[in-house]
Protein backbone atom coordinates (compact mmCIF):
# COMPACT_ATOMS: atom_id res chain seq x y z
CA UNK A 1 0.00 0.00 0.00
CA UNK A 2 0.90 3.55 -0.98
CA UNK A 3 2.13 5.69 2.25
CA UNK A 4 -0.14 8.65 2.78
CA UNK A 5 1.15 12.60 1.96
CA UNK A 6 0.46 14.94 4.41
CA UNK A 7 -0.69 18.49 3.28
CA UNK A 8 -0.52 22.01 4.33
CA UNK A 9 -3.55 23.24 2.42
CA UNK A 10 -3.84 27.58 2.02
CA UNK A 11 -6.83 30.16 1.07
CA UNK A 12 -4.97 32.54 -1.06
CA UNK A 13 -6.24 35.87 -0.71
CA UNK A 14 -4.98 37.14 2.73
CA UNK A 15 -2.61 34.45 3.13
CA UNK A 16 -0.64 34.10 0.08
CA UNK A 17 -1.21 37.25 -1.13
CA UNK A 18 -2.41 40.65 -0.19
CA UNK A 19 -5.98 41.20 1.04
CA UNK A 20 -7.58 43.62 -0.34
CA UNK A 21 -10.91 43.90 1.60
CA UNK A 22 -13.20 41.98 -1.24
CA UNK A 23 -12.15 40.25 -4.44
CA UNK A 24 -8.47 40.74 -6.19
CA UNK A 25 -10.04 42.01 -9.50
CA UNK A 26 -7.18 42.90 -11.58
CA UNK A 27 -3.75 41.37 -12.13
CA UNK A 28 -1.81 44.49 -10.67
CA UNK A 29 -3.62 44.46 -8.01
CA UNK A 30 -2.17 41.01 -7.26
CA UNK A 31 0.52 41.29 -4.76
CA UNK A 32 2.00 38.33 -3.20
CA UNK A 33 3.27 37.93 0.50
CA UNK A 34 6.70 37.68 0.33
CA UNK A 35 7.16 37.08 4.08
CA UNK A 36 5.76 33.51 3.58
CA UNK A 37 8.34 31.73 0.99
CA UNK A 38 10.71 30.82 3.63
CA UNK A 39 8.08 29.44 6.41
CA UNK A 40 6.50 28.06 3.12
CA UNK A 41 9.75 26.40 1.97
CA UNK A 42 10.15 25.05 5.16
CA UNK A 43 7.07 23.14 5.27
CA UNK A 44 7.88 21.62 1.75
CA UNK A 45 11.27 20.66 3.19
CA UNK A 46 9.32 18.88 5.84
CA UNK A 47 7.71 17.03 3.71
CA UNK A 48 4.16 18.90 2.86
CA UNK A 49 2.81 19.09 -0.58
CA UNK A 50 1.41 22.88 -0.13
CA UNK A 51 -2.33 23.33 -1.76
CA UNK A 52 -4.32 26.55 -2.57
CA UNK A 53 -7.95 26.29 -1.70
CA UNK A 54 -9.63 29.47 -2.60
CA UNK A 55 -13.37 31.04 -3.51
CA UNK A 56 -13.44 33.07 -5.96
CA UNK A 57 -17.28 34.36 -5.99
CA UNK A 58 -16.32 37.47 -8.28
CA UNK A 59 -16.09 35.08 -10.85
CA UNK A 60 -19.54 34.66 -10.52
CA UNK A 61 -20.49 38.36 -10.21
CA UNK A 62 -18.53 38.89 -13.13
CA UNK A 63 -15.83 41.35 -11.54
CA UNK A 64 -13.63 39.55 -13.14
CA UNK A 65 -12.86 36.91 -16.04
CA UNK A 66 -11.48 33.43 -15.67
CA UNK A 67 -8.76 34.34 -17.66
CA UNK A 68 -7.53 37.23 -14.80
CA UNK A 69 -7.96 34.55 -12.44
CA UNK A 70 -5.68 32.22 -14.06
CA UNK A 71 -2.66 35.25 -14.61
CA UNK A 72 -2.66 35.77 -11.00
CA UNK A 73 -2.39 31.83 -10.53
CA UNK A 74 0.57 31.33 -13.02
CA UNK A 75 2.25 34.32 -11.11
CA UNK A 76 1.56 33.23 -7.77
CA UNK A 77 2.52 29.64 -9.35
CA UNK A 78 5.63 30.75 -10.77
CA UNK A 79 6.88 33.06 -8.01
CA UNK A 80 6.70 30.92 -5.62
CA UNK A 81 9.18 28.31 -7.92
CA UNK A 82 11.50 31.01 -8.43
CA UNK A 83 11.98 30.58 -4.07
CA UNK A 84 11.84 26.48 -4.69
CA UNK A 85 8.40 26.05 -3.38
CA UNK A 86 6.21 23.99 -5.18
CA UNK A 87 2.68 24.57 -5.28
CA UNK A 88 0.99 21.07 -6.02
CA UNK A 89 -2.45 22.68 -6.96
CA UNK A 90 -5.06 25.31 -7.08
CA UNK A 91 -8.40 24.95 -6.01
CA UNK A 92 -10.78 27.29 -6.35
CA UNK A 93 -14.85 27.59 -6.49
CA UNK A 94 -16.43 30.62 -8.81
CA UNK A 95 -19.91 30.41 -7.29
CA UNK A 96 -21.37 32.56 -5.10
CA UNK A 97 -24.29 32.02 -3.46
CA UNK A 98 -26.34 35.13 -4.35
CA UNK A 99 -25.30 34.03 -7.88
CA UNK A 100 -25.48 30.06 -8.16
CA UNK A 101 -26.90 28.88 -4.89
CA UNK A 102 -25.51 26.75 -2.57
CA UNK A 103 -22.71 24.74 -3.66
CA UNK A 104 -20.71 21.98 -2.14
CA UNK A 105 -17.08 23.52 -2.91
CA UNK A 106 -17.46 26.97 -1.72
CA UNK A 107 -15.92 27.08 1.46
CA UNK A 108 -17.02 26.41 4.09
CA UNK A 109 -17.78 23.66 1.83
CA UNK A 110 -15.22 21.02 1.94
CA UNK A 111 -15.28 19.41 -1.53
CA UNK A 112 -12.13 21.45 -2.59
CA UNK A 113 -10.25 19.45 0.08
CA UNK A 114 -11.85 16.14 -0.91
CA UNK A 115 -10.50 16.48 -4.36
CA UNK A 116 -7.09 17.31 -3.49
CA UNK A 117 -7.19 14.69 -0.65
CA UNK A 118 -8.14 11.75 -2.94
CA UNK A 119 -6.01 13.00 -5.70
CA UNK A 120 -3.01 13.59 -4.04
CA UNK A 121 -3.29 10.16 -1.54
CA UNK A 122 -3.29 12.79 1.65
CA UNK A 123 -4.00 11.57 5.11
CA UNK A 124 -6.41 14.37 6.38
CA UNK A 125 -5.50 13.56 9.63
CA UNK A 126 -1.42 15.03 9.45
CA UNK A 127 -2.78 17.93 7.51
CA UNK A 128 -3.50 21.30 8.28
CA UNK A 129 -5.57 24.22 6.65
CA UNK A 130 -4.50 27.74 7.16
CA UNK A 131 -6.63 30.67 6.50
CA UNK A 132 -7.55 33.91 7.12
CA UNK A 133 -11.61 33.41 7.44
CA UNK A 134 -13.50 31.16 9.98
CA UNK A 135 -15.16 29.46 6.46
CA UNK A 136 -11.54 28.40 5.71
CA UNK A 137 -11.05 26.44 8.84
CA UNK A 138 -14.54 25.30 8.95
CA UNK A 139 -14.02 23.31 5.44
CA UNK A 140 -10.66 22.06 6.70
CA UNK A 141 -12.79 20.48 9.66
CA UNK A 142 -14.81 19.55 7.59
CA UNK A 143 -12.89 17.25 5.61
CA UNK A 144 -11.04 16.31 8.51
CA UNK A 145 -7.80 18.54 8.25
CA UNK A 146 -7.06 21.19 11.58
CA UNK A 147 -8.00 24.63 10.75
CA UNK A 148 -5.26 26.96 11.92
CA UNK A 149 -7.02 30.96 11.45
CA UNK A 150 -4.89 33.85 11.59
CA UNK A 151 -5.15 37.61 10.79
CA UNK A 152 -5.05 38.72 6.86
CA UNK A 153 -1.61 38.99 5.90
CA UNK A 154 -0.62 37.28 9.02
CA UNK A 155 3.50 35.86 8.48
CA UNK A 156 2.78 31.94 8.70
CA UNK A 157 6.02 31.85 10.04
CA UNK A 158 4.24 32.67 13.47
CA UNK A 159 1.76 30.09 13.67
CA UNK A 160 4.68 27.46 12.22
CA UNK A 161 4.85 25.97 15.64
CA UNK A 162 1.48 24.51 15.40
CA UNK A 163 2.40 22.19 12.66
CA UNK A 164 4.04 19.39 13.94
Amino acid sequence: MIEKQKAVFLDRDGVLNKELGDYVCRVEDFKILEHNFKPLKELQERGYLLIVITNQGGLAKKWYTEEILMEMNRQLKETYEQQGISLSEIYYCNHHPEYNGKCLCRKPGSMMLEKAVARFNIDPSKSYFIGDRERDVLAGEAAGVKGILIDSDQPISEVLELIK
